[in-house]
């Protein structure tokens, strides 16, 4: 293309992929004006006048405005700055697609009604401090009354959803789901009856007091992560290193509820693991009642905040455990 030759509108539109209505109606806005218009009236177009009208084309294409464009024309703004902006704008727009999306996904799944359509939207759209709230009203209500080691709500409260500000299909609908139930009294009361009923008495109050669950999530941590890796390398229970292992985490247990470990106490350690590991496996009813109250609260709390999937190993762990607890104590 000569730098020096001038092109009729019909070259221009050619070139362009732009209809020639579209190239007077840039020139009658001045934002790209004709090089030359002949006596005649014809409108005539250098290759500068050209780039900037693919340039146009390329921005309308994104869906940049005619003003925005018009700024970067006239040197107001750089084509990064707008190129910035607009992708803002855009990513925006593919968030809130997004939201409809997993309503409808939603609804079409429940056969909802318009008032379900109207609820969900909001749900999706919900600021963050209002999802803070609604999650709060549900443990506010389901520890009312609760008979449990004291703190071990306010722990259990602390696992919330955060949805990110970009979220997936999948979180924002395992949001739409959480909402729902933690709104609804049946799903409090399923967990608050499962919480009451596993946690008020031995031996699951013993493990929802304070100190053992400061072990479990703070204190003993580190030493639990070196059980587990053992575990999961196929580590033989009754090896000596995993004996090691296991005594160095009795006495950490111990320490952080005020007692000492001796090989008796590893002795019923281990009968305690036996019996969990006997109670996943044998016990499939109450496994059903955990899924459909705290354990679906837990799992899609683990979806929205792109948390790793229970890996279902709790059974086999235990059992590993109570094998080389058991060694270790004889």
């Amino acid at each position: 293309m000569d730098d020096n030759e001038l092109y009729s509108i019909g070259d221009v539109a050619r070139r362009t992929g732009l209809n020639v209505s579209a190239i007077r109606y840039y020139s009658d806005v001045d934002i790209v004006a004709p090089t030359r218009v002949t006596d005649a009236g014809h409108r005539l177009y250098d290759v500068r006048a050209i780039a900037r009208l693919e340039l146009i084309r390329t921005l309308r294409d994104l869906d940049a405005g005619l003003d925005d464009i018009r700024r970067l024309l006239d040197g107001e703004t750089s084509l990064h700055d707008l190129l910035v902006a607009h992708l803002e704008i855009v990513e925006r727009q593919e968030r809130g697609l997004r939201a409809r999306r997993a309503v409808l996904r939603t609804l079409v799944k429940q056969g909802g009604t318009a008032d379900q359509a109207a609820l969900m939207r909001k749900l999706v759209s919900m600021p963050d401090e209002e999802r803070e709230r609604l999650v709060d009203d549900f443990w506010n209500d389901v520890a009312e009354g609760l008979d449990v080691p004291a703190g071990f709500v306010d722990r259990l409260r602390t696992m919330r959803p955060r949805l990110p500000e970009d979220p997936t299909l999948v979180q924002l609908e395992a949001w739409i789901e959480l909402a729902d139930l933690v709104q609804g009294a049946e799903f409090r009361n399923k967990v608050r009856s499962y919480l009451q009923d596993t946690y008020s008495t031995s031996p699951g109050r013993d493990l929802a007091a304070a100190p053992v669950q400061d072990f479990i999530y703070e204190t003993g941590t580190a030493i639990m992560e070196e059980v587990m890796a053992a575990f999961r390398s196929g580590l033989r229970a009754d090896s000596p290193q995993a004996q090691d292992l296991v005594v160095r985490m009795a006495a950490a247990a111990a320490e952080a509820v005020g007692t000492r470990s001796t090989a008796e106490s590893r002795a019923r350690m281990a009968t305690g693991f036996l019996m969990a590991e006997q109670f996943e496996r044998e016990e499939p009813e109450e496994s059903h009642r955990y899924d459909a109250s705290h354990g679906r609260y837990v799992s899609l709390v683990a979806v929205i905040n792109d948390l790793p999937p229970d890996t279902g190993e709790f059974a086999s762990f235990a059992g590993w455990l109570a094998a080389a607890l058991g060694a270790s104590s004889r």
